[in-house]
C-alpha cells in the first residue's frame, strides 16, 4: 500500500476510519493542544507559587510552623488542576453536554449546604465547606462552570436544531431563571463578589448566543435597580458596606476598613520597574497587608517583582484571554463558542477586580487571581476552564 492515509479508502476502510487516521498522522493531540494557554496558565500557576511563598514563609500564625506549608498545597492544588484539565479534555465539552443537567443539580446542593450548619465562615464570608483535615471547599467557585454550562446548552438547543438562527424570548428568559436561582443563593451567604463575576457571565454568555441586544441592555438596567435595592434593604453585611464606602473614599478610616486598600497601594508603589527582589519586600515580610497569599497577592509581585513582575502576570492573563476569544471565534458548534466566550468574561472580569482593588480602582470584594492565589477551589475551577477550552479547541473541525 503506497497511498499513505488515503489508502484506507481504497481498501475498504471507510471515511470514518480514514478521518481518525488522519488525526493520528497530521493532527495529532500535541499539535492540536492551545500551548499558548496551556504554558501561560502553568506559568502564572509557579510564578503564584513564589509569590505565595513569599507572603506565608514567616507567618508562623498561619503556616503552623512550616515556612513550606503554603508552598507544597498550591504545588498540589496545581497539580489537581492539572489532572482535572486532563479529565475534561477526555471526557470532552460535548460528551459533558448531557451530564450538565447533574451538574446543574450538584452545584446547587453544595452551595445550599453552605447555608447549613455544615457552612463555615471564613474572612467573613460564610461561603465555604469544611472537609476536614484542614480542607476546606467553596462552591461558588465551581457554580461559575455550572451556569455557563447550563446557559449554553439552553441557548445553543433550538438553533442547533435548526428551528431559529439565534435563541427566542422564552429560550433567553430559561436560561436567565436557571443562572439566578444559584445567583440568589450565593447572594444569602453573601458572597457579593462571586456573584458579581456571575453577573458578568450572564452577559458574555447572552452577547456570544446571538440574543437580542434588549436583553442585554435590559440586565444592565436590572442590575443597576437591584444594586440599589440591595443597598437600600440592607441585605449587605456592615463589612461589604464599609468595603464599598472605603472604595469610595480611601482616607475613610485608614487603620480600620480602608487598612487594606492602603497598604496593598504602599507595597505595589514601592515596587517600582524591577522591585525590591524576589523575597525581599518590606512590606510583605513585614506582613503589612491581610490575606496576602490569597486576595491581594498581586501586591507581592508588585513590591518584590515591581511593575515588570506585576505587568508579566496581566501579559499572561492576557494571552490566555487572547487564545480563548480565538477557540470562540473560530468554533463552528454555537455551544462551545458560547462555553468559551463565558470563560472568557469570567477570567477578564475577576482578573481586573482582583488587581484593581490592589490598585484601588475597584472594591475590595475577596476574588482571588485566577491560576495565581493560593486555593484549592478556585484552582481547580479555573483549571476545569482551561480543560473546557482545549476540548472546543480539539473538537472544532479539522480544516478549521
Amino acid at each position: 500500500m503506497t497511498g499513505g492515509v488515503n489508502s484506507f479508502h481504497v481498501s475498504g476502510y471507510g471515511p470514518e476510519r480514514a478521518g481518525w487516521t488522519r488525526l493520528l498522522a497530521r493532527d495529532s493531540l500535541a499539535r492540536r493542544l492551545d500551548w499558548p494557554i496551556l504554558l501561560a496558565a502553568i506559568a502564572l500557576s509557579l510564578l503564584g507559587s513564589l509569590l505565595v511563598f513569599s507572603a506565608t514563609r514567616n507567618r508562623t500564625e498561619i503556616n503552623q510552623g512550616d515556612p513550606y506549608y503554603f508552598l507544597v498545597r498550591h504545588w498540589l492544588n496545581t497539580g489537581i488542576g492539572l489532572a482535572l484539565m486532563v479529565a475534561m479534555l477526555w471526557l470532552g465539552h460535548r460528551a459533558l453536554r448531557t451530564a450538565v443537567p447533574v451538574l446543574y443539580g450538584f452545584s446547587v446542593l453544595l452551595i445550599l449546604l453552605v447555608l447549613t450548619p455544615l457552612g463555615s465562615t471564613i474572612n467573613g464570608a460564610h461561603s465555604w465547606i469544611k472537609l476536614g483535615g484542614g480542607f476546606s471547599i467553596q462552591p461558588s467557585e465551581f457554580v461559575k462552570l455550572t451556569i455557563i454550562l447550563g446557559m449554553a446548552m439552553l441557548l445553543a438547543a433550538r438553533v442547533d436544531a435548526g428551528d431559529k438562527p439565534y435563541p427566542d424570548h422564552r429560550t433567553v428568559l430559561q436560561a436567565l431563571g436557571l443562572a439566578a436561582v444559584p445567583m440568589l443563593i450565593v447572594m444569602l451567604m453573601p458572597d457579593l463578589g462571586s456573584v458579581m463575576v456571575m453577573v458578568v457571565i450572564v452577559l458574555g454568555v447572552l452577547l456570544a448566543s446571538g440574543a437580542s441586544n434588549r436583553w442585554v441592555f435590559g440586565l444592565i438596567g436590572t442590575g443597576a435597580i437591584g444594586a440599589i435595592t440591595v443597598w437600600q434593604l440592607g441585605v449587605l453585611d456592615e463589612y461589604q458596606i464599609n468595603r464599598f464606602a472605603a472604595f469610595a473614599n480611601p482616607e475613610l478610616d485608614p487603620a480600620g476598613v480602608g487598612y487594606n486598600t492602603n497598604q496593598a497601594r504602599i507595597a505595589i508603589g514601592s515596587g517600582g520597574l524591577t522591585g525590591s527582589g524576589l523575597f525581599e519586600g518590606s512590606q510583605t515580610t513585614g506582613q503589612f497587608v491581610p490575606e496576602q497569599q490569597t486576595d491581594f497577592v498581586f501586591t507581592v509581585a508588585g513590591e518584590e517583582l515591581g511593575f515588570v513582575g506585576g505587568g508579566l502576570i496581566i501579559v499572561l492573563l492576557g494571552i490566555i484571554l487572547w487564545r480563548a476569544c480565538r477557540i470562540a471565534r473560530d468554533t463552528t458548534d454555537l455551544y462551545g463558542t458560547i462555553v468559551a466566550a463565558g470563560i472568557v468574561a469570567w477570567f477578564a472580569f475577576q482578573s481586573f477586580e482582583n488587581i484593581g482593588m490592589t490598585l484601588g480602582i475597584m472594591p475590595v470584594t475577596g476574588l482571588p487571581l485566577p491560576f495565581v492565589s493560593y486555593g484549592g477551589s478556585s484552582m481547580f475551577a479555573v483549571w476545569l476552564a482551561v480543560g473546557l477550552l482545549q476540548s472546543i479547541r480539539l473538537q472544532r473541525p479539522l480544516s478549521a
